[in-house]
Parts: C-alpha cells; sequence; structure tokens
C-alpha cells in the first residue's frame, strides 16, 4: 500500500509540474496568453506540496527518483498532448529511468 501510494503521489507530482510547464510554454511560446501562464504558475506551485506528501522522509531521495518520474511522464505527455513520437532511444532512456526510480525508492534498506 505504501508503494502504490508513493507511485500514486509521483504521477500527481508529474502531471503538476509536466502540466505546468506545459501550460507556461503555451501562454508564453504560443502567445495563448497571461491567463495559461498564471494557471502553469498555479500548477508548479502544486508540484512542490505533492512531494511533501511522500512517505519517505529524505528530501534528496525523493527528488532524485521524482527526476525518473519527470523523465518518462514527459515523454508520455509528449505523446498523448503533443503527437510526439518517440524513438526506441526514448523509450530505453524511460525505461532505465524507471528501473532507476525503483531501486532508489523501494529497494530493501537495512
Amino acid at each position: 500500500m505504501i508503494i502504490a501510494r508513493s507511485l500514486l503521489l509521483f504521477a500527481l507530482a508529474a502531471l503538476a509540474e509536466i502540466g505546468g510547464a506545459w501550460l507556461v510554454w503555451q501562454g508564453w511560446r504560443e502567445q495563448r496568453g497571461v491567463l495559461w501562464i498564471a494557471a502553469g504558475i498555479v500548477a508548479l506551485g502544486a508540484y512542490g506540496f505533492v512531494a511533501t506528501f511522500q512517505p519517505d522522509p529524505n528530501f534528496g531521495r525523493i527528488l532524485a527518483a521524482y527526476g525518473g518520474v519527470f523523465v518518462a511522464g514527459s515523454l508520455a505527455w509528449g505523446i498523448v498532448v503533443d503527437k510526439f513520437h518517440p524513438d526506441r532511444w526514448d523509450y530505453l532512456g524511460a525505461a532505465i529511468c524507471l528501473v532507476g526510480v525503483a531501486i532508489i525508492m523501494y529497494a530493501p534498506r537495512g
């Protein structure tokens, strides 16, 4: 149950951070306006809080592991939202990152 909660929190963090950054990008680069940018800033702020709910008390460990989730989540966002077509190296890199997440967060510790 703890691992499932942790994975859900990582997914929520990725949604908030990647979504927030995408909204800022759309507001600025695609000239959709200040409301898009403001929504992005709010989402990025929410991302900052999500990590505090992780069961592990070590900030560095959580953020290091989240880096792998961010990599894979960014590719997934690109596929779904921007119709990006990753190649096999993108998929391999994301898989390696997710293995790193599993080792950093869920390996047994003595």
